[in-house]
């Protein structure tokens, strides 16, 4: 840990490309997000990333109204596919398909993930980092209604429907973390795990092997934020991932699952076992988002 270290964030989903929107007020070029890539897909010749690309657009103020995509994308390659007959049962907007075809064709010529995800950060003028988990493929699976599905067909084709019956990460003991993400950690002031759902978000990104140590061993305060507002899910199926992981749709229950990882939680409600700081976790407005933020810095250095 460096007084000076970057604040790391580890984030998949909504709830953590939000709050990492709202880190970036406070950090700025110090902020570092590690990405889960466990939801990433091969479809239309694209190599589709959506939580790094997800968090990218949001902190670029890019990300459209609907809560994914660019803003104001145009769907007319979509159009086009369905109008030759393709199934065209995961949408992207012609921007979007842009940016995972290039990714694709970069990946195909040996450059690495990382590399990819930096070209598209620079190119939106971030000032933070936004890492992929690994370099390595792993892919998040979902057994539900007597099926394994990828997850973006469960999410999608599914409709995230539990109950959930089993979770697998696959290709995860073949994955490394990557270095960058290594160096992050090390040197971080402050990590923070995002408010995602901590089985099929959070769970791919401390499934790579070397990554959990690597938290364990930081000297930095390691603090999660509820995706819990007011004891309820707003978006996903984190409810289900609980009830399958065996623990409880509260406080306590977030708490458990990170449990021999975080030092403190942020959360509305207090948990049992590990110290919490009670405030409002909700994040509909830019002011909300920074105030949590805030907060959530503010409480992770008071555990120091």
């Amino acid at each position: 840990m460096t007084a000076d270290g970057p604040v790391v964030m580890l984030a998949g989903g909504t709830g953590g490309a939000k709050l990492a929107r709202g880190m970036l007020d406070l950090a700025g070029e110090d902020l570092v997000v590690i990405a889960n890539t466990g939801d990433d897909i091969e479809i239309y010749g694209a190599h589709v990333s959506p939580d790094p690309d997800l968090v990218t657009f949001w902190l670029a103020d890019r990300v459209d109204e609907r809560g994914w995509g660019l803003d104001g994308d145009t769907f007319h390659a979509m159009d086009q596919l369905r109008e030759l007959g393709v199934d065209v049962w995961f949408n992207l907007g012609d921007r979007d398909l842009a940016i995972c075809l290039e990714r694709a064709r970069m990946l195909r010529t040996g450059e690495s993930q990382t590399s990819a995800q930096a070209r598209l950060t620079d190119a939106l003028g971030i000032a933070a980092t936004v890492l992929p988990m690994s370099d390595q493929p792993v892919r998040t699976a979902v057994l539900a209604a007597d099926r394994w599905w990828p997850l973006q067909e469960f999410m999608i084709r599914h409709r995230g429907a539990g109950p959930v019956q089993d979770v697998a990460f696959r290709h995860a003991r073949a994955a490394r973390p990557t270095a960058a993400a290594l160096e992050a950690i090390q040197r971080a002031r402050t990590i923070v795990i995002g408010p995602s759902n901590p089985v099929i978000s959070i769970g791919p990104i401390l499934a790579v092997p070397g990554l959990r140590d690597a938290l364990v061993a930081s000297p930095a305060p390691i603090v999660a934020v509820s995706p819990l507002v007011d004891g309820h899910v707003l978006k996903g199926p984190t409810a289900a991932c609980l009830q399958w992981a065996g623990h409880a749709l509260d406080s306590d229950g977030i708490a458990a699952i990170y449990d021999d990882l975080i030092d403190g939680l942020v959360a509305d409600s207090a948990a049992a076992s590990v110290r919490t700081l009670e405030t409002s976790v909700l994040l509909d407005t830019r002011e909300r988002r920074r105030a949590v933020a805030q907060a959530t810095l503010e409480f992770a250095t008071s555990l120091v």
